[in-house]
């Protein structure tokens, strides 16, 4: 099978990561492990449009240009199938079905499908009439598509996967906590530290985190953040107004090798989650890196997080806004036999979400398609 890969999120080889790109790694991934297998050919036509004051301009003249030579694209590829890497590559559909003759299938993460811009909102269904396969990363998401017009029939929902190779190895708990300690003043001796990653958006909850859940918690417990985005001055009033602000530490966009570090030397990851309207959790990588890492979990059941987090696998989910049930669930395992739930909690994972595994499933539901669309 020829898949022609259309995304403007797709970060080149050797290309620096932002540590919580979600969407990038994803992509990256996904296409890594797409093309070894050898029933498949992969194009590409991609580019990052990352970066401050960037991605609004970059993004759209991308898009004109593949709306130009898109059609061009398929016959010179003799693509069997057109994968958009998102709603936003997804909506060049409309304009070009009828040049293309090749199905064209379409993944999406959550927000790409609720932005709550009502043009959009206006435009997102017609897409969805010009796609012949949806791949949503969670059930959450596959549900926000259909109450968007897509056709039950019409999609599936598969999760995101991780990188074995570049997840396998972390290092180990006790020097991450050393270096941490030494580089960040983070007081770690006789502490349990919870850990955050992501970008700060007000839908990860990190400032209701702060204000409602830890004062819950006892004087042993350091919380930590990785991850920089438009909430970030907020979060941080927040952690200089609390009594307790000794116990927080904000350490902004960090490279990977100390995110590794913050993983292995976390002792819980905690992703708290509030909703919002507009917005949503497609479904959560990073807790998939954190669990990798012999990092259990605790975080909000809500939206694409109910597909990753397996109750008492690799973590627990406790209702979205329920500060006591939050800190309850977090003291228990702490408390608990952490050692032995964080062994489970990387087992998991390891057999669930491989690339591998997921890759697989991909490549399945592409061929459905593209029968499908034979047989019209």
């Amino acid at each position: 099978m020829r898949i022609l890969y259309v995304s403007h999120s797709h970060p080149q080889e050797g290309e620096i990561l932002d540590n919580v790109g979600g969407m990038q790694r994803v992509s990256q991934q996904l296409i890594r492990e797409l093309e070894r297998k050898e029933s498949v050919t992969v194009f590409k036509d991609t580019i990052n449009a990352s970066g401050k004051g960037q991605i609004i301009a970059k993004t759209v003249s991308f898009l004109f240009k593949e709306l130009m030579e898109l059609p061009h694209r398929v016959k010179e590829t003799g693509a069997d199938v057109v994968l958009f890497s998102s709603m936003v590559t997804a909506s060049m559909a409309y304009f070009l079905r009828k040049k293309i003759n090749v199905p064209m299938v379409t993944i999406n993460h959550g927000r790409d499908v609720t932005l709550p811009v009502r043009i959009y909102q206006w435009f997102v269904p017609k897409v969805f009439e010009q796609l012949d396969g949806v791949i949503s990363v969670s059930k959450a998401t596959q549900k926000e598509c259909m109450k968007r017009g897509m056709a039950p029939g019409k999609g599936i929902a598969l999760p995101n996967g991780f990188d074995l190779n570049r997840l396998d190895k972390f290092p180990a708990k006790e020097k991450s906590r050393w270096s941490l300690q030494k580089n960040f003043d983070i007081p770690l001796d006789q502490k349990k530290m919870l850990l955050t990653v992501g970008r700060n958006v007000k839908r990860k909850g990190h400032e209701w985190f702060i204000r409602e859940v830890m004062p819950k918690l006892g004087e042993d417990v350091v919380y930590v953040t990785v991850g920089d985005g438009p909430e970030f001055e907020n979060i941080q009033e927040a952690a200089d107004e609390v009594p307790f602000k000794d116990r927080i530490f904000l350490l902004g966009r960090q490279p990977d090798n100390i995110l590794k570090q913050a993983y292995a030397a976390a002792d819980l990851f905690v992703m708290p989650n509030i909703p919002v309207e507009g917005d949503m959790e497609g479904f959560g990588i990073v807790l998939l890196e954190a669990n990798m890492a012999r990092t259990p979990a605790v975080a909000a059941d809500l939206e694409g997080i109910k597909d990753v987090i397996t109750q008492g696998e690799n973590g627990f989910r406790v209702p979205t806004l329920s500060p006591k049930e939050f800190a309850e669930k977090i003291r228990y395992v702490l408390d608990d036999d952490l050692a032995s739930f964080s062994e489970h909690a990387r087992h998991h994972v390891k057999e669930q979400f491989s690339w591998l595994h997921v890759a697989k499933e991909y490549v399945n539901y592409l061929e459905t398609v593209v029968d499908r669309y034979t047989i019209k």
